[in-house]
């Protein structure tokens, strides 16, 4: 094959991998925030329908998770569960309705990002609780999940 000929079909497969795989690049590389609002979205979803196991899902399965609650440390998964049934699904106790609003995403790193928000709950009698939330997200092979929450 004529060197220039072989340059010509060098350039053409190089530029058929660029339009395969760019996007592919580009989704690795794109901004989390769709990413961690599917998520937060999936959470509240599950609350507000009452799935606590649901809303964890969001959460990291790791003895090493982290939630901070007021002036109280929570190390785990399993603790985080348990303080959340003890304080929204004991007997007496309703989960109320989840939203959230001023909400904020800033990434650092390729896999890294905070999100920042207000979280309001309103229960069945009217009563309304809300606060403030700050969550360490980390990208994982199976998608973001939470692996800090400082939560008031």
């Amino acid at each position: 094959m004529a060197p220039q000929l072989y340059f010509l079909v060098m350039i053409r497969k190089i530029a058929l991998l660029l339009l395969v795989f760019a996007p592919l690049a580009g989704a690795q590389n794109a901004h989390p925030h769709d990413a961690l609002q599917q998520m937060l979205d999936a959470q509240t979803a599950a609350w507000n329908r009452g799935d606590l196991e649901g809303f964890m899902n969001g959460y990291w399965k790791s003895p090493e998770l982290t939630f901070f609650s007021g002036d109280t440390i929570y190390k785990g998964w399993e603790a985080t569960l348990e303080r959340y049934r003890r304080s929204y699904k004991a007997p007496g106790k309703e989960m109320g309705k989840l939203s959230f609003s001023d909400q904020s995403v800033q990434r650092f790193g390729p896999d890294g990002a905070i999100v920042s928000a207000r979280w309001h709950l309103v229960f069945s009698n009217g009563e309304k609780k809300e606060g403030l939330t700050t969550v360490v997200c980390k990208r994982f092979p199976n998608g973001w999940l939470i692996i800090h929450d400082h939560s008031s």
